[in-house]
């Protein structure tokens, strides 16, 4: 049975990649610090002899008795509401939570996959962004503590590659959606769904012209765990290509749930990325992977989750 180390482990994306490593034979061990995670999300996990969860910051000294074959680093604030809350400790957990990831990893002889995000291209002005792109991102600005911390992670895991030899890679996940996200997280999709289904305009910024490319969650785990079990080092784009605006996500979200919400624009936030699409040519060549599941299907799939999670008062 293979073994598998994942930090970040009762997050939104952490929990549904634990499940899927469970499910795929792994034994896994999680850390969470439940900074941003909830104990809620491995609720069916806790049952299962296969995955063990300890909540311990993974800042400090990481330790695991007995062999271990994977170390994926998933721990992080993600959204820009926690890193605003959390910004030092996002730095943080960028920095020495990857350092101890990538030191757990070469103790162990492990593979090593660190979440990284397509905020390391900043507000792109190359469209859509492969992963040769450098970025164009803002060293100081307000959402620079998770964007520096994301590159900085990257820059240390390809450090540990080419001076050590230890096999990095490096998931450059782009905007994911789906069940388990936080009520009022911040990010636009659990945003619109909990305005729409509670009858409060759905609050845009700006105009709503600014483009995202959402992937639902099970497509992303199976890139991500495609990309652990593949030969590939270094970056990867992992995200869905159909992009859409803001301000059509919205309308949509309001059509899916039958509200009759209005909408409301609210000033634009600063630095917010005018465009954000993957380009997964890559992802499609080296591991014959692409998104399956379209944006309709996959809002249908969050608010009917959302409608029993959030309003029958169990997760939050």
């Amino acid at each position: 049975m293979p073994r598998a180390v994942v930090t970040g482990g009762a997050g939104f994306v952490g929990s549904h990649l634990c499940e899927r490593l469970v499910r795929e034979g792994f034994d896994v061990f999680c850390f969470d610090s439940l900074l941003t995670g909830s104990e809620e999300n491995l609720t069916e996990l806790l049952r299962d002899p296969a995955f063990t969860f300890e909540r311990y910051d993974v800042t400090n000294y990481l330790h695991v008795e007995g062999p271990v074959d994977f170390v994926l680093h998933f721990a992080s604030p993600a959204s820009p509401k926690d890193y605003h809350a959390y910004p030092l400790e996002t730095l943080k957990v960028g920095a020495y939570g990857a350092h101890r990831a990538l030191g757990l990893a070469r103790t162990k002889g492990a593979v090593a996959l660190l979440a990284s995000t397509s905020e390391v291209y900043g507000d792109p002005l190359e469209h859509p962004q492969r992963e040769s792109y450098w970025g164009n991102v803002n060293p100081v600005g307000p959402r620079s503590v998770y964007d520096e911390a994301k590159r900085y992670a990257e820059a240390l895991g390809m450090g540990y590659h080419r001076e050590l030899g230890l096999p990095v890679k490096l998931a450059r996940i782009f905007n994911t959606y789906g069940p388990r996200m936080r009520r009022g997280d911040g990010r636009a999709v659990p945003n619109f769904v909990d305005q729409a289904l509670g009858g409060r305009p759905l609050t845009v910024e700006g105009e709503g012209l600014q483009t995202r490319s959402l992937c639902y969650v099970d497509d992303l785990i199976e890139g991500v765990v495609r990309l652990l079990l593949s030969d590939h080092v270094g970056p990867m784009n992992v995200g869905n290509p159909e992009e859409v605006t803001i301000l059509e996500l919205a309308e949509l979200i309001r059509d899916l749930t039958e509200s009759g919400s209005g909408i409301e624009h609210l000033p634009a936030a600063t630095d917010d990325p005018r465009q954000r699409c993957p380009d997964i040519s890559l992802a499609a060549e080296v591991l014959g992977w692409k998104p399956s599941i379209a944006l309709r299907e996959g809002l249908e799939r969050t608010i009917s989750w959302a409608k029993e999670a959030w309003y029958a008062n169990r997760t939050t």
